[in-house]
């Protein structure tokens, strides 16, 4: 009887040591086998990783050929170190699709440190759910088409001036800096009602150097590039306050302004449940903030390349140009163009975009991971980030035959068009630009104005060009001009 109580004593005892010693091993493999499921690739060294390698490949117009070694090393999806945080990189348009449809709750709009710290945390591209519908509804209702219309005139009047100011009486000029200019003073005048002056000098100073430091370890040092831009940033902000207070002040006096800017726009909404601001004075800096960036940088960028790509292909010029004289032939002599205009651009919104197709502004993007996500074979862990770069699809042969022909009829045919998620100059899905309309009439209305009135070429043979994140020609894309001999009122 003992002997039988000791056996049923020490069975438990035993089973439990035999399950304590198996522990660690079982605690081992579970881990190494869900290790081995995070996907292939290196977190180089902490905090840097990869972030200098992409930085010098973007600055040498190398970071399309970056990612493709990724993709030869790894396969489409695979694990780096981005700005001191653990990254994973998707690639193709399946990937954009996942990116771009994701539920919130996954993937969260967060931008890295640089980028959100300076941008402002409130931006429409740090937002999600209730938040992110709420500013942007505030902004699609300026900058849908039904209220652009209304600015079409206006905006030909601004490219008027520009080249007037900057083109007539000249031999040469350098492209990138005066679509910047042009963007920048179109941005001003259209939407922030800012007249010409020393505050919009300022303000564009201010603005370069805040955007430099967006793509850059978040170091805030005496010194450095970050801090530096932080400082802008802080200038920007107080500016963009005082307009805030400027414009809230006129609209109490004057109410509804006949020639409202987009500032105004906002600060005039009122839920109408509660008749309180639907944007904060932080949501409306922020996203001022977010639309100087898409409109400064990437419609001047559109406009270089398309500029470039005219001045390289004869035969896509003259189409151009063709298309923009039978505008001119239906209108009186100095008179705007309107809406109707614009819709008979076809061909000439083809070419740019193609444009975007090959030279698109924005290089990468990222997404937050705020679960653990299955993704094919491989999980990507909670508080990483995701990264995907637009041109790898844009320039990839299986989806676009001979991807580095500028080719503005490509996607005429049923046969040539590309899978879904496969152009994404534009984003997709909820995440679509709400400003793409806005460009496209800036840069439809711009090369009108420039065909009509200019010949052009390059005065280089070669222009090179690196990003820093955009694109930025090292020496301007300088181009020798004529004026034709025709009136200059277009």
């Amino acid at each position: 009887m003992t002997e039988l109580v000791c056996a049923s004593i020490m069975e438990p005892a035993i089973s439990i040591t035999i399950l304590l010693l198996f522990l660690p091993l079982l605690f081992l493999l579970t881990y190494r086998r869900s290790f081995k499921r995070i996907p292939p690739g290196s977190l180089g060294i902490p905090i840097i990783g990869q972030s200098f390698s992409i930085l010098r490949a973007m600055r040498t117009n190398k970071g399309e050929e970056w990612f493709q070694e990724r993709v030869r090393k790894y396969g489409p999806i695979s694990k780096l170190n981005l700005f001191g945080t653990p990254t994973v990189f998707l690639h193709g348009p399946a990937a954009n699709k996942f990116i771009y449809t994701c539920s919130e709750e996954l993937l969260a709009n967060k931008q890295p440190a640089s980028v959100r710290r300076i941008m402002g945390e409130r931006n429409l591209l740090e937002l999600s759910g209730d938040d992110h519908r709420r500013v942007r509804a505030a902004l699609v209702s300026f900058l849908k088409p039904e209220t652009l219309k209304q600015y079409v005139g206006r905006m030909h009047e601004e490219i008027r001036l520009h080249l007037h100011n900057h083109w007539y009486g000249n031999n040469e000029i350098k492209v990138m800096p005066l679509m910047k200019m042009l963007t920048f003073d179109v941005i001003c005048s259209l939407l922030f009602g800012i007249e010409r002056g020393p505050k919009r000098d300022t303000l564009v100073k201010l603005f370069e150097d805040a955007i430099e430091g967006m793509v850059s370890l978040p170091i805030n040092l005496p010194f450095t590039t970050f801090n530096r831009s932080l400082k802008a940033r802080e200038k920007i902000k107080s500016i963009i306050i005082e307009l805030i207070h400027d414009k809230r002040k006129k609209l109490e006096k004057i109410g509804i302004c006949s020639n409202e800017d987009l500032i105004m726009s906002l600060i005039r909404m009122k839920d109408q449940s509660s008749d309180s601001s639907v944007l904060s004075d932080e949501d409306i800096v922020d996203n001022i903030f977010l639309v100087m960036l898409a409109g400064y940088e990437t419609t001047s960028i559109l406009l270089t390349f398309v500029i470039k790509l005219l001045a390289e292909d004869q035969t896509v010029y003259n189409h151009v140009l063709k298309e923009q004289e039978e505008i001119s032939k239906g209108k009186a002599l100095g008179e705007l163009l309107t809406w109707d205009d614009l819709a008979k651009m076809k061909y000439t919104w083809k070419v740019a975009t193609e444009s975007l197709r090959m030279n698109p502004p924005v290089f990468f993007s990222f997404r937050t991971v705020l679960q653990d996500i299955e993704y094919g074979e491989y999980i990507i862990p909670k508080g990483w980030q995701v990264i995907w770069a637009p041109c790898m699809t844009h320039m990839d042969e299986n989806i676009y035959p001979e991807p580095s022909k500028f080719d503005p009829l490509r996607l005429e045919s049923q046969a040539t068009k590309p899978p879904p998620y496969s152009f994404m100059a534009f984003g997709g899905g909820p995440r679509m630009c709400p400003g793409n309309e806005f460009a496209r009439i800036e840069t439809l209305t711009m090369i009108h104005n420039l065909i009509n009135a200019y010949t052009w070429k390059l005065s280089l043979k070669d222009n090179f060009f690196g990003r820093n994140p955009v694109p930025v020609f090292i020496q301007g894309l300088p181009m020798q001009i004529e004026l034709k001999k025709s009136s200059y009122e277009m």
